[in-house]
């Protein structure tokens, strides 16, 4: 276990922080300040509810049912009713790290002092957080509109001490059980505390936090492996010259084509085929490596603003301000964050697009420029990676399917009261399988160009250093060279595996230094 501790204050929190309490279990501690702040915010609210005016969500109740005013005796009931009845979350259940984003998140709202909840409450946010407990979430429930609702009342459904929950050892139990195995008082929810467990967009923002670094390494990668494949087939180096891209100063397609060079440098292989087989261009997918995964960098700096700006936010409804006002309002609404995860989906979908046709023109005779057909030891025998690049296929299709937008859609709901939604939990969940497929479809483009670039070497055309050391590093962790057919599907697990993991970035790093 991870023992940084990550300090909440009353200013947000970085993606830095989100990714270490929810991916490495880093411990959570309140800053003095935001105990100061919750306190502060809370005699805020014990002083309206004690007024006979009523005040959203704290003497009434909510959403369509707004124009009830809540009796003093019966408000605590308003508040465990709420979690119980929005907890109405189906289907399969949400993965760890997604969970405790979430409840992550909600707690960095919480103490910004916004909200009015009372720092005991506050506290056992982190302390379910420090004890590994994770709410039993699921799939459905949040259309990302009056916050991730569901997903967050499972989640304030467990600091109650009711439904179920996951303990550190992975055995889900009832809620109550774990509290009390870990020394923890289950809450007793008080004026507007349900409400403000229930109200924000921190499931989608957690999972685009999570997205935006797994994106930054998988980028990385496919320069690598577009540069495996130029070398691979032999084409010129000499598209990814700054000057050519200074004259289309996109940041990240200039930033590609560097990393591109840097992979490059000192290869046998570039250029080659202009002794003995003129191209005067080479095809698109080569060529254009760094305009494509450069406008995908460019759409990941764009998301990765519009999450810093969530994550300094303080999302809720209604809100404590500064000069005592408690004040309605739609800032849980999620379009923001929407927008850029579907963004980032169509971005990767087409980096997965561009990775598959430089894989099948590695295995394509015709246009491998001298390469065996399918990358096989003897082709009609064996078959080589042919069905290495169907699987390629299918997750590229299934990519596409991913990309269409979730935030163009809109579903009322409250009897209309919530006539206009976002979908943004819908699209951070096709944005998770969106990535995963992602780094599959690297993945076979890195195995099939080491295949080839090791190929080239037995013909004695010497690869660029960084090179070699990306095809050792493959090898060393399970993805066999050149050969007679074999079982694949372990092979290509570990070169997913190596991908995901960081390993290829590393592995040529250690000989150009630094990638971008």
């Amino acid at each position: 276990m991870d023992m940084h501790t990550v300090v909440v204050g009353t200013s947000g929190t970085t993606a830095e922080d989100v990714v270490a309490v929810a991916r490495h279990d880093a411990r959570v501690e309140l800053s003095a300040a935001a105990v100061d702040a919750l306190a502060a915010a809370r005699l805020i609210v014990d002083a309206l509810a004690a007024k006979p005016e009523p005040v959203y969500g704290v003497s009434t109740g909510f959403g369509a049912l707004a124009s009830r005013h809540i009796s003093t005796e019966l408000r605590a009931q308003l508040q465990r009713n709420i979690v119980r009845s929005h907890a109405a979350g189906m289907g399969p259940r949400v993965e760890r790290e997604v969970v405790r984003a979430l409840m992550f998140l909600r707690l960095k709202t919480v103490a910004s002092g916004h909200t009015g909840v009372r720092p005991e409450v506050a506290q056992t946010m982190a302390d379910v957080l420090n004890a590994g407990i994770t709410p039993v979430v699921h799939e459905y429930g949040s259309l990302g509109c009056s916050g991730d609702l569901a997903p967050l009342s499972h989640c304030a459904l467990t600091l109650m001490g009711e439904g179920d929950a996951e303990g550190p050892d992975g055995t889900v139990r009832p809620a109550g059980e774990l509290l009390a195995a870990h020394g923890i008082t289950p809450v007793e929810l008080r004026e507007k505390e349900g409400l403000a467990l229930l109200n924000g967009t921190d499931g989608m923002l957690g999972m685009l936090v999570m997205a935006l670094a797994d994106l930054k390494n998988l980028y990385t990668s496919a320069d690598i492996t577009a540069a495996l494949s130029l070398e691979a087939l032999l084409g010129t180096d000499k598209v990814l010259a700054p000057e050519l891209h200074a004259i289309r100063p996109h940041p990240g397609q200039g930033v590609s084509a560097a990393n591109m060079l840097r992979v490059l440098a000192g290869s046998g292989l570039t250029g080659h085929h202009q002794d003995d087989a003129p191209r005067v261009q080479d095809a698109y997918s080569v060529r254009c490596a760094p305009q494509v995964n450069g406008a995908g960098r460019d759409t990941l700096d764009h998301a990765a603003v519009v999450a810093g700006r969530e994550l300094a936010s303080s999302v809720d409804n209604p809100v404590v301000l500064p000069d005592g006002r408690v004040e309605s309002n739609g800032n849980f609404h999620g379009a923001p964050v929407a927008y850029v995860l579907d963004f980032l989906a169509i971005a990767a979908a087409d980096l997965g697009s561009i990775c598959e046709r430089r894989t099948d023109r590695l295995l394509d005779k015709n246009r491998s420029h001298g390469l065996p057909p399918f990358l096989a030891d003897d082709a009609g025998v064996d078959s080589g990676l042919m069905i290495a690049q169907y699987t390629q296929a299918a997750l590229v299709s299934e990519m596409k399917r991913l990309a269409v937008p979730a935030s163009a859609d809109s579903i009322p709901s409250s009897a209309m009261q919530e006539d206009h939604v976002s979908m943004g939990w819908s699209a951070a969940r096709k944005l998770r399988t969106a990535v995963d497929n992602l780094t599959r479809i690297v993945a076979v483009e890195l195995y099939a160009a080491t295949r080839a670039v090791e190929l080239r070497a037995a013909e004695g055309l010497v690869p660029a250093p960084a090179s070699q050391a990306a095809v050792a590093a493959l090898r060393s962790a399970g993805a066999e060279g050149p050969g007679p057919d074999r079982f694949l599907a372990p092979d290509l697990a570990a070169a997913d595996a190596f991908v995901r993991e960081g390993l290829l970035v590393a592995a040529v790093e250690s000989v150009t230094g630094p990638l971008a």
